[in-house]
């Protein structure tokens, strides 16, 4: 796999799959700016060695239509802060209008920031169309959004085969991810614990089980907690479920028992009847949710399971929030987590997040 470290930018038009999708508040500030730091060094590399840093993120879910609420507009000034240089912001991230004006107005030496993949519904479809579109505005390919690498959309999976192997590579934060993971799915230390959070089932069922076969312990949260609930017979209220995986969520209980695995699912949950700052939270006794209430975050006594398996472990992976961490009330079980897991690697674990 190449890596930016060994090419040369000079000249070069460098596309960038960058992870921006960030939290901002009512007044466009950026609430955490950590994922847009961890791609600097790839953006960086480029401008510092003269070539022209083109980015492209998505941020959000906009299904496929302009909010203004998601344009990446409002990133510009902090980008610009963050790199100590001007940034040029598009308003499309296709389209012969974009590539002309990038090609007149960008010069060596500058970052470009496209506008939102996903107002464009064919970025996750993986569309060849758009990723012919994407293709025009890169001399070289570079992806450094580890977080949507396990995707196959438009942006990383499809536009990477429109460059040929010398042209396209892994930025500086997907090189170091890899190599973590390499570790964690290689070589981990037991007891091994994997915290595996999300929205969906679905958009998890590869790690799932490739995880199967290596940790001792999964621990599950996020939304896709109340589809396994309800795939165990219990009751979640207004909770978001996948109603078309129930099947897919007994066969991984089922799976994990197979291998002897400890698949661990939410025993109580902070419950509420809409995610806003202002809804009342209560607390589940058990596992069931009552009708009108949606679940919303690890309860206490599921929090205090998972600290100590964490704790314990030798080997910690966690991918994903186990509740809706930005809204006031619900984020107690991601913070729990993140204090167990910095715990467990200061005591020596290897931990990788």
């Amino acid at each position: 796999m190449r890596t930016v470290t060994d090419f040369n930018f000079q000249g070069q038009r460098a596309l960038v799959r960058v992870d921006f999708n960030v939290k901002i508040d009512n007044h466009y500030n950026v609430i955490d700016d950590t994922r847009i730091k961890a791609c600097l060094p790839t953006i960086n590399k480029i401008i510092n060695e003269g070539g022209k840093a083109i980015l492209m993120s998505h941020m959000g879910r906009p299904k496929g239509q302009y909010h203004d609420s998601f344009s990446f507009k409002h990133l510009v000034n902090h980008l610009a802060g963050l790199l100590k240089t001007e940034v040029r912001f598009y308003e499309d991230c296709i389209g012969d209008e974009v590539v002309q004006k990038i090609n007149n107005e960008l010069q060596e030496g500058e970052v470009a920031l496209l506008e939102n993949l996903r107002f464009h519904k064919t970025e996750k479809q993986g569309d060849e169309t758009f990723a012919k579109q994407l293709a025009k505005l890169g001399d070289v390919y570079i992806d450094d959004a580890f977080g949507t690498a396990h995707r196959a959309h438009a942006s990383n999976y499809t536009v990477a085969q429109y460059f040929d192997p010398e042209h396209k590579m892994a930025g500086s934060l997907m090189t170091s991810e890899l190599e973590h993971a390499h570790h964690v799915v290689n070589t981990p230390e037991h007891p091994y614990a994997a915290a595996i959070g999300g929205s969906k089932v679905s958009d998890k069922i590869q790690l799932l089980r490739s995880l199967m076969s290596k940790a001792d312990h999964i621990l599950i949260g996020g939304g896709m907690t109340y589809t396994f609930l309800k795939a165990q017979g219990y009751q979640i209220g207004n909770s978001m479920v996948e109603e078309d995986k129930l099947e897919l969520a007994s066969s991984l209980i089922n799976e994990a028992a197979n291998n002897h695995v400890k698949l661990h699912i939410p025993i109580d949950s902070v419950i509420t009847k809409s995610i806003t700052n202002k809804a009342e939270k209560h607390i589940t006794d058990n596992s069931n949710i009552p009708e009108g209430y949606m679940g919303a975050d690890l309860g206490p006594k599921t929090i205090e399971r998972y600290g100590e398996i964490i704790k314990n472990a030798k080997t910690i992976f966690w991918n994903g929030p186990v509740g809706v961490f930005e809204v006031e009330g619900l984020e107690e079980g991601t913070h729990r987590m993140a204090l167990a897991v910095a715990e467990a690697t200061q005591m020596s674990a290897y931990s990788l997040i």
